[in-house]
C-alpha cells in the first residue's frame, strides 16, 4: 500500500479506532464515517483521521464517504440494520466504489451456520445473510470472522463487579468451552490486511485466543492474573438472564444475541481455536492471563 491509498472505516469503535490508530502509525491516510459530528468525531479527528458524516443504511452518505478510497473496513455495532446497511455498501461500492478491497467483520458464528439453521440469535442470522449479498456483489471482499471478544462486558464489566465481590466469574455457560480474543488482536489482523489487500481477497479469516478453556479454566486464569483466587459459578441462563442482563437496560435485538450467545457455549458451539491471527500477523493472540493481567487495576479496584 502506498501512502495514497485512502481508507474508509465504518464503526470506529473498539476494532474499528485500533485499526485507525495502527493505520496512522503508518502514516495510511483514513477516513471514518461517524453519525454524529460529536466529541467521539473530535477524538477521531485527533488521531488523525479524516471524519465524514453519514448513514450506512443511508446510500447517499455512503457514495459520498466512498469517494477517494482505494479499502473499506465495514463494520458496525450490533443492530437490526446490519444486513440493510450491507446490502446498501455493496450496492453503493459496486456502482460508485473503485475498491482493491472491503474488509468485513462478521461473526465466527457464520461458519457453523446453513442457508436454514434457526439456533442462532437475530444478529447472528443477519452476518450470514450479509456474507452471502457481499459474496454476490463480485467485490473484492475478505470476511474477518473473529469469536467473541475479550473487551465484551461478559468477560470485563460482570466478572469485574463479582470478583471484587465475591471472588467469583459468574455466567450461565455451562461446561461449554470458549477461545474469546482481543479487540487489539482483531485490529492487529485487519490492519495487516488492510495495508495489502489483494493477496487476501475472497480469503475468510476466523480469529480466536491461542486455546479453548471451560469456564473453570478461565477462572484459573483469571487467578493467575489477578494474584487473588477467582472460582467459576454456572448460574441458571434463565435467572441470569432476568437478574442480571435484563437490568442493563439492552434493547430487544442485543438481549436476544447475548442469551443466544450463552445458550451456544452451553452447546459447546464455541469450542474453536484458529491460528489465523499468528499466521497473519507474526505475533500470537493474546492469551486470557495476559489481558487480564494488563487490567488488573480495573478488575479489582
Amino acid at each position: 500500500m502506498t501512502d495514497n491509498n485512502l481508507v474508509l472505516i465504518t464503526g470506529a469503535g473498539g476494532v474499528g479506532r485500533s485499526v485507525l490508530e495502527k493505520l496512522r502509525s503508518h502514516d495510511v491516510p483514513v477516513r471514518v464515517m461517524v453519525r454524529q459530528d460529536d466529541d467521539r468525531a473530535a477524538q477521531l479527528r485527533a488521531l488523525g483521521a479524516q471524519v465524514v458524516l453519514g448513514d450506512l443504511t443511508r446510500p447517499e452518505t455512503v457514495a459520498a464517504a466512498l469517494d477517494g478510497a482505494t479499502s473499506m473496513y465495514f463494520a458496525m455495532p450490533v443492530s437490526p440494520d446490519h444486513l440493510l446497511a450491507a446490502t446498501v455498501v455493496a450496492s453503493v461500492a459496486r456502482e460508485y466504489g473503485r475498491l482493491d478491497a472491503l474488509i468485513s467483520m462478521s461473526q465466527m458464528t457464520v461458519s457453523q451456520m446453513t442457508a436454514t439453521s434457526t439456533t442462532e440469535s437475530h444478529q447472528q442470522r443477519l452476518h450470514w445473510l450479509a456474507e452471502q449479498v457481499l459474496n454476490w456483489s463480485g467485490l473484492p471482499v475478505v470476511h474477518i470472522r473473529p469469536t467473541s471478544f475479550l473487551d465484551n462486558p461478559l468477560f470485563t464489566t460482570l466478572p469485574a463487579q463479582t470478583i471484587r465481590k465475591r471472588g467469583t466469574i459468574e455466567l450461565p455457560f455451562g461446561t461449554g468451552r470458549t477461545s474469546p480474543i482481543a479487540v487489539d488482536d482483531i485490529a492487529r489482523v485487519v490492519t495487516t490486511v488492510v495495508r495489502d489487500p489483494v493477496p487476501h481477497v475472497g480469503h475468510v479469516y476466523e480469529l480466536t485466543g491461542p486455546r479453548t478453556v471451560d469456564m473453570t479454566e478461565m477462572a484459573d486464569a483469571f487467578s493467575t492474573a489477578l494474584g487473588r483466587p477467582v472460582s467459576y459459578v454456572d448460574v441458571p441462563l434463565e435467572q441470569w438472564r432476568t437478574q442480571v442482563l435484563s437490568k442493563i437496560g439492552l434493547s430487544p435485538h442485543i438481549e436476544q444475541h447475548i442469551v443466544t450467545m450463552c445458550r451456544l457455549h452451553q452447546q459447546n458451539r464455541y469450542d474453536r481455536a484458529s491460528g489465523d491471527v499468528e499466521r497473519l500477523t507474526g505475533v500470537p493472540a493474546q492469551t486470557i492471563e495476559e489481558y487480564v493481567a494488563a487490567r488488573k487495576d480495573f478488575y479489582l479496584a
